[in-house]
Parts: structure tokens; sequence; C-alpha cells
């Protein structure tokens, strides 16, 4: 009975990742206020507890990343078969256009090379971020982060808000992931090292508010959102498990099963989150989801300042 409430609790989890991770509301942040309220019972001690929590929090990602992966597969794989009788390649140069040869049967995709230039370029303020800063705000913000994403949540739904009042009846100047220009990735970049410093912004969430402010279109923003979570999440799930394994922690049989059991329900989810998401923005703009921050934001305050501070453990 033990395993099967604790998978219950891990697919609960997996829901709430597959939902949060691509629409802008903040993963983290809800699976934070979750785990005030669900919790699992884990092995050991309270800070090997809370040592797995925070690793899991980064590594549940790993089943969203995958359903980027197969969904946009064709747009990230810059590697090809050449084909001399393909109809993209029978006119003259047309191949050399778009494509690199690699001897007599591969090409490199042109446009996919760059766009993994720019990913790499967006990512790299996040990289340093997390080298050199992660431990340090984790620790500063570990007493408070319940509080921090009630805040985050209103700051960023109130922007979405403002943003699309302002700027959501302009023609967008760039709409295609080909288009936005370096100036633009690194901006885009910085908002990441935003949102991974504050739970509560959301990484897709200030990506988009990013690219809308950058004079992209909605569905260009939550494309590079989705391209530019595969390095972002891949990169800081693999430096919690190099920092949790550095410290001489184990995975227990319970928690591997956590682990996979959010990671697969993620996936499945964020396999419908993602194409809801891509038909949605072709017509609406982001306001609802601003105010449902706003919603949500102003519950956690309520409930932080009506209980003392007791109904939210900060």
């Amino acid at each position: 009975m033990y395993i099967i409430i604790e998978a219950l609790k891990a697919v609960l989890f997996g829901i709430v990742e597959g939902v949060t991770e691509w629409i802008p509301v903040s993963s983290t942040g809800h699976l934070i206020l979750l785990g005030e309220v669900v919790k699992f019972s884990l092995p050991g001690t309270a800070e090997e507890q809370a040592a797995f929590m925070e690793f899991y929090d980064v590594v549940i990602q790993l089943g969203a990343i995958l359903a980027v992966v197969i969904i946009f597969f064709k747009k990230i794989w810059p590697f090809g078969i050449y084909d001399k009788n393909r109809e993209e390649v029978r006119k003259v140069g047309d191949l050399e256009r778009h494509s690199w040869r690699i001897g007599n049967m591969f090409i490199i995709k042109k446009d996919i090379f760059f766009l993994w230039i720019k990913l790499a370029i967006a990512c790299l303020p996040g990289l340093i971020y997390g080298v050199l800063l992660d431990d340090v705000m984790e620790e500063i913000t570990a007493p408070y982060k319940s509080i921090i994403v009630a805040v985050m949540l209103l700051v960023v739904g109130i922007l979405f808000i403002v943003i699309e009042s302002i700027r959501g009846h302009e023609r967008p100047s760039v709409r295609s992931v080909a288009d936005i220009n370096m100036t633009a990735v690194i901006i885009i970049g910085i908002a990441q090292v935003i949102a991974g410093a504050l739970p509560g912004t959301s990484r897709s969430g200030a990506t988009i508010i990013a690219g809308l402010l950058l004079g992209l279109s909605r569905v260009t923003a939550a494309e590079f959102t989705f391209f530019l979570a595969i390095p972002t999440m891949f990169g800081a799930s693999l430096l919690k498990l190099i920092k949790y394994l550095g410290e001489g922690m184990n995975f227990t049989p319970v928690e591997m099963m956590i682990v996979g059991v959010s990671s697969v329900t993620a996936f499945a989810v964020s396999m419908l989150s993602i194409r809801f998401l891509m038909g949605y923005v072709k017509k609406h703009n982001f306001k609802p989801f601003g105010w449902y921050r706003i919603v949500l934001g102003i519950a956690v305050l309520a409930l932080f300042f009506f209980t003392g501070g007791n109904g939210i453990h900060t």
C-alpha cells in the first residue's frame, strides 16, 4: 500500500509538471506549492529528504523535455541523408543554399545548425549563473520560497496583461525563429537567469515576455521557449545530478520509482500541453495566463498572511 500511495503522489506531481512546464504559469512554483500540501514519505534523514526533493524538482523536467524532442524533432535535428532525387534538392544550388554536404551520404541543415548556435548563446547566462551563483541563491531563497513564488506569480501575471494590452495589437517584426537576432537571443538568455533565480517567475513566462517585448510573434516566442528548454533543462538536471551524487547521496528504490513515474507522467501530459499551447497562441493572447497567475498569487499571499505563515512552510 505504501508504494501505491507514493506512486499516486508521483503521478500527481508528473501531471502538474506536464501541464505547467509549457504554459507560462511556473512549473517550479506549482511544484513547490504542491509540495507544501502533498509530501512524499521518503526514507533517510531530513537533510537527505530535502536534498532529494531539490534534485527531484529539476530532474522531473526530463520527461517533459523528451516530449519537446519528439514533437519538434524535424525542426531541431540538423542531420539528414543526402538524396539527389529528393524534391527539395532538385533545383541547381538548392542543396548548397540550405545545407552542407558531409561526404556523399549526409547533410547538415544550415537553418537548424544556426538555431543551435543561438540556443547555445542563450544558455550561456544560465550556465554562468548555475556554476557561480545557483548554490548561493538557493541558500538565500530557501527559507522564503513559497512567498517568493506568490510574489513572482503576481508580478509576471501583471506583466503579461500590461504587455498584451500595449503591444498585443501590434504586428510582430519577428515571425520565425530563424529571424531572431543575437541581441534578442542574449536578452532572452538573461531572462532565463531571472526565472532560475526567482521561483514562480516561470522559465517559459520569462522567455515569452522577453520575446514579446522584442517584437517576436506569440508562436515564435513559444517555439523558441520550447527549443531553449532542451539544453537549459538538460544542463540543469545534469548539474543537479552531479551535485547530488558528489555529496555522497544515493537513490533508494522508492526514490527511483518516484522519479521514474513522475517523469513518464510528465512526458505524456507534456505531449498534450505543448500541442494545446501551440494551437492556442495562434488565435489567442496570453492574458488568461496572466489573470490565472494573479489569482493564484493572491490566494497564496492571503493564505500566508491569514495563517501567520503557518499555512505555508516558508
